[in-house]
């Protein structure tokens, strides 16, 4: 029994003795992108124990991150006895990016909004920029987004918006339009616990401003609102998608809770509203070439009986071809699903093709659940569309789609933008 005692004592102690370690995290590649920061988001470090498990989760983060085109790594022996050196090696993004987003449908009608976006500020990987949007009325944007501007897991954005558009509201199956303003800031802080899970939290502090343009009016409506606003948000996300350049495989999930609170005014008139909603992503890559991608949308908010309802039916958010804000609701189900397959790739650039189906379906204002299965709540649009994307800047995909309505009165219309749909 002292025998195998004294075994199993100096078996462990070799083991423990003779573990290898990382003598040195060394980055290779990167021009823009300072190797501090890269240091400073790894969890390998000097004299830990040497992981392939905790390597192959920082390259994933790497290549999640905008200054990132592709990242592999490399462990090479020292000249002392069980210690490594490890090498992270980066293929850098083009990261001064701009933006663009138009839309139109067959009832001529057209928006855009142009911007401009540094995604890898001081080599930190800040993101900085805003937009300039004319839809009818002239609105813009700046944002600023640091996510590990104090450590690894803790960081900072802070968002100014002054949005102006020609809003739809529906009431007593009339509509008029009317001109809505938002003017609002924003400041969140984020955390990251882990590589798969991270948070934001926050306050929003806005104003917002409804006057009357045109259409049918209602004693129940008024021709004119204006109350200021606080909106406190909370968002949880889980991500464990991997990246390979165009390619995306795994699962991702953003909950988006907020809470909204008149500032002042008659509280029967602007009484305070929850609002939350989840999107679940699934990637999935279809042999060498293809990739299969989902999103389902699931929201609900406070359902007032209120022509101003939160959840909007829109060309550029979530069904394509369907038109610029076409309806509105207290709820909504969303399922947007495509099959993108690559066409032609050589060198930076690649072609994809992509063919999907949109559908979703509305709770009115006041109603109830039941209304997720009225017919005329319910859209649904197929179509396809192009990707022109290139490998080595941060979300260069011009993207075109076209999308046709089956059910009754249906638009059909063209989608443009900047970035994958979803």
């Amino acid at each position: 029994m002292k025998q195998l005692l004294l075994f199993l004592f100096l078996s462990f102690t070799c083991v423990t003795f003779s573990q290898n370690t990382v003598a040195d995290l060394k980055v290779q590649g990167n021009k823009k992108l300072k190797s501090g920061f890269v240091k400073k988001i790894s969890n390998i470090k000097p004299g830990v124990a040497l992981d392939s498990a905790i390597i192959e989760s920082d390259i994933k983060l790497l290549k999640r991150l905008p200054s990132i085109a592709h990242a592999y790594y490399q462990v090479f022996p020292t000249e002392k006895e069980n210690e490594y050196n490890v090498f992270y090696n980066i293929e850098e993004n083009f990261t001064i990016i701009p933006s663009a987003n138009v839309y139109t449908t067959n009832n001529d009608e057209f928006a855009y909004r142009l911007g401009l976006y540094e995604f890898n500020l001081f080599g930190q990987n800040i993101a900085f920029g805003g937009f300039y949007q004319k839809d009818i009325y002239d609105s813009y944007a700046i944002n600023f987004r640091a996510p590990y501007l104090f450590s690894r897991q803790l960081g900072l954005a802070v968002n100014y918006q002054n949005l102006t558009t020609l809003e739809p509201v529906f009431f007593e199956s009339n509509t008029a339009d009317y001109r809505y303003n938002n003017n609002s800031l924003e400041v969140l802080g984020l955390y990251q616990f882990n590589f798969t899970n991270r948070i934001e939290a926050g306050v929003n502090i806005f104003s917002e401003d409804y006057k009357y343009v045109s259409g049918a009016t209602s004693n129940v409506v008024p021709l004119s609102l204006d109350v200021d606003k606080i909106l406190y948000k909370l968002i949880y996300e889980y991500n464990n998608l991997n990246y390979d350049y165009q390619y995306v495989e795994g699962f991702r999930s953003v909950f988006n809770f907020q809470y909204v609170h008149s500032r002042a005014g008659d509280r029967k008139k602007f009484p305070d509203f929850l609002i939350g909603w989840n999107d679940f992503m699934y990637f999935k890559r279809v042999g060498q070439r293809g990739n299969w991608a989902s999103r389902f949308h699931i929201g609900t908010a406070t359902n007032d009986e209120t022509p101003f309802a939160p959840f909007a039916v829109d060309n550029n958010k979530n069904l394509r071809g369907v038109g610029n804000l076409i309806d509105r609701g207290t709820a909504a189900l969303v399922l947007n699903t495509e099959y993108r397959q690559t066409l032609y790739e050589k060198g930076w650039f690649v072609l994809q093709g992509n063919a999907f189906i949109d559908a979703g379906t509305w709770r009115n204002p006041g109603g109830d659940y039941g209304d997720f299965t009225d017919s005329q709540n319910m859209r649904l649009f197929p179509g396809a569309g192009l990707r022109f994307i290139h490998k080595k800047i941060f979300n260069a995909i011009f993207r075109i789609d076209y999308g046709v309505g089956l059910t009754k009165n249906a638009s059909r219309g063209f989608v443009f933008g900047i970035g994958q749909y979803f």
